[in-house]
Order: C-alpha cells, then structure tokens, then sequence
C-alpha cells in the first residue's frame, strides 16, 4: 500500500477550505500546515501520519477527465459519503457521481464522485450493508 500520495495545486487557500469540508466527515483532518503546503490525515492513527499531501505547485498537473486518475477515500458510514460530496460541492468541487448505490461494482457498494477545484477527481465509498 502508499504510504502517502502529493498533489500539486495553484490555490493552496482556496484548496484548504476544499478539503477541509470534503474529508473532514471521511475523518480526516489537516494534521500539517505550512506556507504553500498542507498534510491530511486521520488524526486517531498517528498525530503526524499524512495519507494526502496538498501542495502548492508551480505547474500542477492538467485536470484530464479521460485519464483515468482519481483517488478513492474509504468512508465509515454511507452517511459521511453524502457529507463528504455536500462539503465539496460547498466548496467548489463540481459534482461528478451523487452519493448512492453503485450496483454494478458491488451490493454494497456505496459511493460519491467530485472533481476539485483544479481538476482531480475524488471518490468517497462506504462498503457496509444500509
């Protein structure tokens, strides 16, 4: 598995209230802050254990819907899915898949697609039975 995953961006600002409110419900908190670059986390895990770094960057790599790159977040609950997509929309993602079942990948497959404000598509799913 990764131990961690960094992305570039343009608004590392404006990227911050974005991720702030997408992955706050999946249990994720900003755990390291500094000029031009910001460290996610679960802060139960380990107090400095980034899974997502979110930097300023330069020339971050161009959004490319047919590339197929995105990045999934496990949710806990199918409830945190809906807050994750809510709180992304709120703060400038666009809507790319609406929190529900998603049948052909699996029964219990529930999920939520965003893109964020520069391009990189993310995905929140929660496994458990309703």
């Amino acid at each position: 598995m990764f131990d961690h995953i960094s992305i570039g961006v343009r608004d590392v600002t404006a990227s911050k209230r974005f991720y702030d409110a997408a992955l706050r419900p999946l249990g994720f908190t900003c755990v390291s802050q500094s000029p031009g670059s910001l460290g996610y986390g679960v802060q139960s895990v380990a107090p400095q254990a980034v899974a997502l770094w979110v930097n300023e960057a330069a020339r971050p790599v161009p959004a490319d819907e047919r590339s197929g790159l995105h990045f999934c977040f496990a949710a806990p609950t199918r409830d945190s899915v809906g807050a994750f997509h809510a709180g992304a929309l709120r703060e400038g993602g666009s809507d790319n898949g609406a929190p529900g079942l998603r049948a052909d990948y699996g029964e219990n497959y529930y999920a939520a697609f965003v893109v964020d404000p520069d391009g990189y598509r993310l995905e929140a799913y929660c496994g458990a039975a309703a």
